[in-house]
């Protein structure tokens, strides 16, 4: 459900068309929910199904003029509705993390490289957000809503952060390795307890 959610929210800020959401998305709410142009456009037809937005009335109507939407007093309901409902965290689910465990039972060929590539992407990704937060929010602009907006690209500067330094130590453990494999094809280096020994392996899942 988030993908309307988000969609009501842009156009709360500021009505819009399909295409301006699009754009808008690209440039800021894509960074942590992002969405193509066909997603906004079907949710759009959705949202005006259902009676929480609608299109605005062009001032000099014209074939091939691209609709404007604004929210309706029931789609600012729902948006505070689901604004305000509790929601629990989402378990992490990181196919890099997986795959390191596998490397683990198959070997790590190719997988160090991948991971060099995953760290020049973060990094980049964090001087963006860094070249943001000093464009967007100089000192002393900390209206409500600068704050909040502040405090979510805080939080990609922090998880940018934290892959940046989980990947280099990765690669440093990863240079510590006997020729640079965790385990031979078919070895049990690393196990789950569910080991040859009956059972009893004493190393813990990773």
């Amino acid at each position: 459900m988030s993908l309307p959610h988000a969609i009501l929210t842009a156009l709360l800020e500021k009505p819009s068309s399909g295409l301006e959401l699009t754009r808008r998305f690209d440039k800021s709410i894509g960074y942590f929910w992002s969405a193509t142009h066909q997603q906004i456009y079907r949710e759009l037809g959705k949202l005006e199904a259902d009676g929480l937005i609608r299109a605005l009335p062009a001032e000099q109507p014209a074939r091939g003029q691209k609709k404007s939407y604004e929210v309706l007093p029931a789609g600012r309901a729902e948006l505070e509705r689901w604004t305000s409902a509790a929601q629990d965290p989402k378990p992490m689910r990181d196919t890099l993390l997986l795959r390191l465990r596998a490397a683990a039972v198959v070997g790590t060929a190719g997988i160090e490289a991948d991971l060099r590539r995953h760290l020049q992407l973060h990094e980049r990704q964090l001087a963006e957000y860094r070249e943001i937060e000093r464009r967007d929010f100089p000192p002393g602009r900390d209206g409500p809503q600068d704050r909040l907006h502040h405090l979510i690209l805080r939080a990609g500067i922090d998880l940018e952060t934290f892959w940046t330094q989980w990947l280099a130590h990765a690669l440093e453990e990863f240079a510590a390795l006997p020729d640079g494999r965790a385990a031979e094809p078919g070895g049990a280096a690393v196990t789950d307890g569910s080991a040859s020994n009956g059972g009893a392996g004493t190393t813990p899942p990773r």
